[in-house]
């Protein structure tokens, strides 16, 4: 939405109560729950008329900016290579899963190159790279059942003491609990006649008590018809339900790959909500996305790649504005201040009224 709505001469928004609202696009969006950031944006700071594009909203701006200046930034963290070093000196936390020289080819093609990469616990990093830059390629070799040409992926020994494990050694159970991976066709993994039976069979493959995958498939999609063949979902509902499927094993890790597409914003916000909730409780995450507004949400650090090297990696905040291509709609308007979404801006506005 936020590409195409400044584009847009006019717009209709079929609500959840079933009415049609129709009319210009600063009309509509002026009270639609679904709204574009820079949307969301002008509504905050009651700019009138409402901005649809970065350069109206900038037009806008400047004494929010200047506002901004005045206030602490906003808070962030990242987590991996990135955190900066501590003054006292702490034991070093070992990591959820290292790559080291890890390398991907296809015949004299050569899709990863040389990735050394960590993820941790309690973190979510986001990947991001043009299409064909090697993203989805390095989930399947991290994950450990893709092709790997040389290189190592591992993960720490579930016995103490004991030397790390490498993902492509993993027995299948035992993949599920340390690895798991959402993959961008989702619905190859479905294979059961009903969502029911999908939950349930994960429940079991899980070892959890019945019911554990329907819960969290109620939390990122409220009330799929349990009866319905996983086939007949939309494409975002079958990528949820291949999430809420990989999520009952509760993996240390887990990574998805374009998870959010086909997502409307409330899903993408329960999704989120989802992957904030597993970083918090103890979990590794990745993401690999060319949805930047969702980058700034949930990322603490980005990875990004290109013909198959690692060419950035550092906290959201430093790596987003770093390229237009990679700054959300929030950063290109207060740039250069560091806020990257309404949220954020909200609040500091609440600390810190105009």
């Amino acid at each position: 939405l936020e590409r195409v709505v400044q584009h847009a001469d006019r717009v209709v928004e079929l609500r959840g109560d079933g009415t049609v609202l129709s009319g210009p696009p600063e009309q509509v969006l002026a009270t639609s729950t679904v709204a574009p950031p820079v949307v969301q944006l002008g509504r905050l700071a009651g700019w009138s008329p409402l901005p649809l594009s970065i350069r109206d909203a900038r037009r806008l701006a400047p004494a929010l900016r200047e506002h901004l200046g005045r206030v602490p930034p906003p808070f962030r963290t990242a987590v991996g290579p990135s955190t900066p070093t501590p003054s006292a000196p702490t034991p070093p936390t070992p990591a959820a899963l290292a790559a080291r020289a890890l390398s991907v080819a296809y015949g004299s093609t050569v899709a990863v190159r040389e990735v050394d990469l960590e993820l941790h616990h309690g973190a979510v990093v986001a990947l991001m790279g043009r299409n064909g830059s090697g993203k989805s390629t390095l989930l399947w070799a991290l994950q450990g059942s893709g092709l790997r040409s040389r290189g190592a992926v591992r993960v720490p020994a579930e016995r103490s003491g004991a030397a790390p494990v490498d993902t492509a050694d993993l027995a299948p159970a035992d993949a599920r609990r340390r690895v798991g991976l959402v993959p961008q066709t989702a619905g190859d993994l479905l294979y059961l006649a009903t969502v029911a039976e999908e939950c349930a069979q994960a429940d079991a493959d899980a070892g959890r008590p019945a019911g554990t995958c329907d819960a969290l498939l109620e939390q990122l999609v409220p009330g799929i018809d349990r009866r319905t063949h996983p086939r007949d979902l939309s494409e975002g509902q079958r990528l949820s339900l291949v999430l809420a499927i990989q999520l009952t094993a509760t993996p240390e890790v887990v990574l998805l790959d374009e998870p959010t597409r086909g997502l409307d914003y409330p899903a993408k916000a329960a999704l989120a909500a989802v992957l904030r909730h597993l970083a918090d409780t103890g979990h590794a995450v990745m993401v690999s996305t060319h949805d930047v507004e969702f980058v700034a949400t949930v990322a603490d650090r980005v990875v990004v790649m290109a013909q198959g090297e690692v060419v950035a990696d550092g906290p959201t905040a430093e790596v987003v504005v770093s390229s237009p291509a990679f700054a959300p709609q929030v950063a290109k308007v207060l740039a250069p201040r560091p806020w990257l979404t309404v949220d954020e801006v909200r609040r500091s506005l609440e600390l810190t009224p105009c």
